[in-house]
């Protein structure tokens, strides 16, 4: 019966990809139609009225009539609609919202989640990300044996309680199409508890006892941290001594290249394949068509009209955005989004690069938050992964988590990065591991070269190791556990990697 559900499934799948090559042929036109659905659903919005929406006809008119928006200037909006108020944003009430943790930012996000964006972006993105893994392998199993699902939680909003807020997963796995739901594990109840190390221990126990086990998916650290109590539980040496069926790992949210070596470790076979996707709380935007490639394909006929802002515009009171048929490749681009769940021109903060423009193709390359540019070095997240994973390669360490920040002198005195580093596998000489990651991030980071050239304007990076489970207790300190909250690995400022220095007892 399984068997046959899931040659079913793949029936549907390449009925799916056919359309996705339908829009991937007319990315323009698959774009402006959004763009106008979007604007005559929402008309008669207080939003809608507000910006004129129905005097809007081109792109170029709606760049006009509306300014770039963050979460400060729409939160008013979001929380009367939390409170029932109907037609703020987007036509009729909205009851779901989902809670962006994001890294450690003490101000959480609640990001609306219509009907339509829950259908058309979230879960279709799903079906999106299922449909590249079947055309990927012909020997796709989803729908035959079991996928574990590492949830989040949801909670009701004691001031309107017909409001329901929590992890965008949470929200996914309550609405659940029914055709999938025989062929996830654990049970719902045990998937959305509120207590994540709870939650973790009963997942470690039904993986080390479920055989069936052929696809997980969640932020590659706290998937180490299941694997590890599994084999502790199991008492195997690697993953599939568990998982004898397991294919493929969905990561995503963080960048999987530092920890690739972990998860060959836990999985030593060609048999398994590592699929990423770029889901937020404010949508579902790509997903790794080619699993030998390492760029996702922008999913643009999912309820969303992309804009992007480039580098140069970045710190604009009026940065200037393109759509996506003026894009270049090999350029970094902060992302602006207008959805079907009433975000509009909205930058979450995140900065792509384009791979390719036929089809588009992107890499997510950080935050517009998270850099090191205290010295003109203009330093990515894409830069010290990249750099990282060079110099792991190299010396045969493997990282679990990092932080990285600048640190200043006063007077004379020149600056440089601090890297806080926690290792699964320290290498044996820490100081020639710290000069082969400088020389690797020069090589890299031209702006970041030329600061470091005779040391005239940095100094060598300096490398910190911190124990084992530092960065966990941290977050656990700060009351964010669970897999939607992350360690922010870049940042301008100090105050994080001071915080955590404090944490350990270390002078700052």
């Amino acid at each position: 019966m399984k068997k046959w559900v899931n040659k079913s499934v793949r029936w549907f799948y390449e009925y799916r990809y056919k359309q996705i090559q339908k829009a991937v042929d007319r990315p323009a036109s698959t774009q402006r139609y959004w763009l106008n659905t979007l604007l005559q659903t929402a008309k008669h919005t207080e939003w809608g009225k507000m910006h004129d929406f129905s005097a809007i006809r081109t792109p170029e008119d709606f760049a006009n009539h509306i300014p770039i928006q963050n979460y400060e200037s729409l939160q008013p909006f979001i929380e009367r609609m939390m409170h029932g108020e109907r037609d703020v944003l987007w036509d009729g009430k909205v009851r779901w919202f989902s809670k962006s943790a994001g890294t450690t930012s003490g101000v959480s996000k609640f990001i609306p989640v219509t009907q339509q964006n829950l259908k058309y972006c979230h879960i279709r993105g799903t079906w999106d990300t299922m449909t590249f893994f079947y055309q990927n392998r012909s020997d796709a199993r989803q729908f035959e044996l079991k996928s574990m699902l590492m949830g989040g939680s949801l909670y009701s909003f004691d001031a309107h309680p017909k409001t329901t807020y929590g992890d965008i997963s949470a929200i996914m796995i309550k609405h659940m199409p029914w055709l999938g739901r025989p062929f996830f594990t654990p049970d719902f109840e045990t998937a959305l508890l509120d207590d994540w190390e709870t939650k973790l221990e009963l997942l470690a126990q039904e993986g080390s006892r479920n055989k069936d086990i052929v696809m997980i998916g969640g932020v590659p650290t706290w998937t180490v941290v299941l694997f590890r109590r599994i084999l502790e539980i199991s008492g195997k040496k690697n993953m599939l001594e568990v998982w004898p069926n397991f294919q493929v790992y969905i990561h995503g949210g963080v960048s999987f290249t530092p920890h690739r070596k972990q998860f060959e470790a836990f999985f030593p076979s060609d048999s398994v394949s590592y699929l990423e996707i770029y889901n937020a709380s404010e949508g579902y935007f790509a997903a790794q068509s080619d699993l030998d490639g390492d760029d996702l394909l922008l999913l643009i006929n999912n309820g969303i009209y992309y804009e992007f802002v480039p580098m140069d515009q970045w710190d604009k009171d009026s940065p200037k955005t393109v759509p996506l048929w003026e894009v270049e490749e090999g350029k970094n681009y902060a992302l602006i989004i207008s959805t079907n769940s009433g975000l509009w021109r909205y930058q979450p903060g995140d900065t792509v690069m384009f791979t390719s423009t036929n089809p588009y193709k992107i890499k997510v390359t950080g935050r517009t938050k998270q850099f090191v540019n205290a010295f003109g070095e203009e330093v990515i997240l894409e830069n010290t992964d990249q750099a990282l994973a060079a110099t792991c390669l190299a010396t045969g360490a493997i990282v679990h988590e990092y932080t990285v920040a600048p640190i200043y002198f006063d007077g004379e005195g020149k600056g440089g990065h601090d890297w806080l580093i926690e290792f699964e596998k320290p290498p044996t000489d820490i100081q020639q591991f710290r000069r082969l990651l400088d020389q690797n991030l020069q090589q890299i980071n031209a702006d970041y070269k030329a600061k470091r050239y005779k040391n005239m304007a940095l100094q060598m990076l300096q490398v910190k190791e911190v124990a084992s489970g530092v960065f966990h207790e941290w977050l656990k300190s700060k009351g964010k556990l669970g897999g939607q909250n992350k360690v922010p690995r870049l940042a301008n400022h100090r105050s994080h990697i001071e915080e955590i220095l404090q944490f350990i007892g270390e002078e700052v």
